[in-house]
């Protein structure tokens, strides 16, 4: 079998995920075509850690593998690529890449718990302490949207609701708590004090997001923003607008995804709002690394063009 440039993409349905699949099927030069599975209870899902170390790579313990394999015109002929982010497509991408003569599977993420030697390649960020193996590659961030078009579209939108300058934008990234980190009202009031008090004269714009507490979303609501998206309110995306125009950005420590997406895309300089709880947990060591690589604090943007092209040697594609 020979790759055509095409590729099957397996999602959750999670966002974030999804994301990134479609993000490193680009940077492969692949077009894609995106497939729902799904596992048919969290007790298959159990099954399916046992059953990779057993070697048993089974299409039963997930919907929407059968269909693919099972189809009178499955899409897979040309399709020898299948791309998956996330424990929810793990088991499956490797489970349908063995079926397929000539196939190869890449998964973004660290498939702790599954054995690893059999990806092919696994795109890997340094936070989760990936082990060092041949077909493991170390990402510093989390995969983003890589394609021009993406960003001109957003800012486009962007500049359809906000008719003010774009000159002297400063952005703010409002996430939400989560195990690893905390936002009260108090902690969020002086933080919104500093950056005012640093960035006089500029536009200040903010979006906060689904996890953004009511009371502190409130409180982002009160203060004098030249732009404001509030999440509860109005679920437009400004954020590649941000990314793209912003010549400093404020994020929220927790939020890895827009740090990461802050870090590799536009020129802004990148200052984390440190919500973390102590701890050396990877929220932790994702931030810490950021900042002593310099994408943090600075304007330093990620270069992923090396892990990109060693994984285009591990998936037969260089």
């Amino acid at each position: 079998m020979t790759n055509n440039g095409k590729a099957i993409v397996l999602t959750d349905g999670k966002a974030g995920h999804e994301n990134q699949s479609k993000a490193f099927a680009r940077a492969l030069g692949l077009d894609f075509q995106l497939v729902p599975v799904k596992f048919k209870s969290p007790f298959h899902k159990m099954l399916s850690y046992l059953f990779d170390r057993l070697g048993i790579r089974t299409a039963g313990l997930l919907h929407g593998l059968d269909g693919l394999l099972h189809s009178s015109t499955p899409p897979l002929a040309d399709s020898p690529t299948i791309i998956g982010t996330g424990s929810g497509t793990f088991y499956a991408a490797k489970s349908l890449a063995r079926k397929i003569s000539g196939a190869k599977c890449g998964v973004v993420l660290y498939p702790r718990g599954y054995q690893l030697s059999s990806f092919d390649c696994i795109l890997a960020p340094t936070f989760d302490n990936p082990a060092k193996l041949p077909n493991v590659v170390e990402i510093p961030a989390n995969l983003v949207a890589n394609d021009a078009d993406f960003y001109e579209k957003g800012v486009a939108a962007f500049k359809e609701r906000y008719q003010g300058a774009t000159d002297n934008l400063v952005g703010v990234i409002v996430g939400g708590p989560n195990k690893c980190s905390a936002m009260t009202v108090e902690w969020m009031k002086s933080r919104l004090d500093e950056i005012f008090a640093a960035n006089k004269g500029a536009q200040l714009v903010v979006t906060t997001s689904r996890r953004t507490p009511a009371d502190v979303e409130a409180l982002v609501d009160s203060y004098p923003w030249a732009y404001k998206l509030i999440y509860s309110r109005d679920r437009f995306n400004p954020i590649p607008a941000f990314v793209k125009l912003a010549k400093r950005l404020y994020v929220t420590a927790e939020s890895t995804g827009m740090l990461s997406e802050a870090c590799t895309s536009g020129t802004a300089e990148v200052r984390a709002l440190d919500n973390l709880n102590p701890g050396p947990h990877k929220f932790r060591r994702f931030l810490d690394s950021l900042a002593e690589a310099g994408y943090v604090g600075g304007n330093r943007k990620i270069d992923l063009s090396g892990q990109f092209a060693a994984a285009r040697r591990l998936m037969g594609l260089a």
